[in-house]
């Protein structure tokens, strides 16, 4: 049976609906069964396919323990909805840097473990793709796991906002050492901006001229104190882009994470606002509310992600590979409109078939 081996760097909320979700569907076979999941099979694909071998964090409650284990220590707080086997992988401690910001501080406990040699960890383990799930703002942490995979031979999957796969000189490094690079900022299964660009672009489909419109999020957990105390303007001008990408026109847009509320824990309320004009310019109004939980909506969408990454490796793909890169993230080396980005994906999908 083919497997993808994987190392995730941060531990956090995200990477605990990960690991739990691949125990989840791992016992099932049948494409019904796979309830929640866009794709149960990708490129002969399933998700019990997906070996975490390896993983990284800095909070004392994690390091050294079974990856079974460290995904419900605290400050993790996304639900628990499945029981995990302890895995025999353990969480090694990665450097600090400025993987933890001057809020998060207060919520992170640094361990005072010796740090492990990264490259050789992921060279032992025989990782085949780096899962980068640090915190919005750990730029120079970002840059220095993505130079560990090269170092170690492994693909990239930079998960974070931090320009990576959309940065040029990043992109040739990886072409030019033969290994791919995918990123930046995962797209939600059923995120904020994706229903955002889905409500424009119908209403524009319909002849409806869009004037202004904004959307807003609030959310708990340490991602959401993270984007606030460090990456919020970052995050705003990325959603923002991605969000007036699904319009033919200009219009006064705005998109972002604006605030954080401790006992929403791991869920996220983003609201919405729209205004338009339709037939003789009669006015029109959308205002809604949308609520999730924020980690498990990174899981879809990363399993594909991680799947299509892995048929990059085996074609020898190099540098950053647009249609993955288009279909799954936010800041993309090149956007293209929802319907594209997904015909161009399944086009990349449809060569390893």
């Amino acid at each position: 049976m083919p497997e993808i081996r994987v190392a995730l760097v941060g531990v956090g909320n995200c990477s605990s609906a990960f690991v739990q979700g691949l125990q989840y569907y791992s016992k099932f076979e049948e494409k019904k069964d796979f309830v929640g999941l866009k794709n149960p099979y990708l490129g002969g694909l399933s998700p019990r396919d997906i070996k975490v071998v390896a993983a990284f964090d800095v909070d004392k409650r994690k390091v050294g323990k079974d990856i079974a284990e460290a995904i419900f220590a605290k400050p993790n707080n996304t639900p628990q909805i499945t029981e995990v086997p302890l895995t025999g992988v353990i969480v090694d401690k990665g450097p600090l840097m400025d993987g933890v910001g001057k809020r998060a501080k207060n919520l992170v406990l640094i361990s005072n473990a010796s740090e492990i040699d990264v490259a050789e960890v992921l060279r032992k383990n025989e990782v085949e793709i780096v899962v980068s799930l640090l915190p919005s703002g750990a730029f120079e942490a970002s840059q220095w796991y993505a130079e560990q995979s090269l170092a170690a031979g492994c693909g990239f999957i930079n998960a974070t906002p931090n320009a990576i796969a959309c940065n040029s000189a990043w992109s040739k490094r990886f072409e030019e050492v033969g290994l791919p690079l995918v990123g930046d900022d995962l797209i939600d299964q059923v995120g904020s901006t994706a229903l955002h660009k889905t409500l424009l672009k119908l209403l524009s489909e319909r002849g409806v001229k869009i004037i202004e419109t904004y959307q807003l999020d609030v959310g708990g957990g340490v991602e959401s104190l993270e984007t606030l105390d460090r990456s919020r303007d970052a995050k705003r001008a990325i959603k923002t882009q991605s969000v007036a990408s699904a319009l033919p026109y200009k219009a006064e847009i705005v998109a972002g994470s604006t605030d954080y509320v401790d006992f929403l824990e791991n869920k996220r309320d983003s609201y919405f606002w729209i205004q338009g004009v339709y037939f003789y310019n009669s006015p029109m109004q959308i205002d809604l509310k949308f609520s999730t939980v924020d980690a498990p909506n990174a899981g879809s969408m990363l399993f594909d992600v991680i799947r299509a990454t892995k048929m990059a490796l085996d074609r020898n793909q190099r540098g950053a590979i647009i249609p993955i890169c288009a279909y799954g993230f936010k800041r993309p080396p090149e956007i293209l409109a929802i319907e594209n980005a997904e015909t161009v994906f399944n086009g990349f999908v449809s060569e390893n078939s």
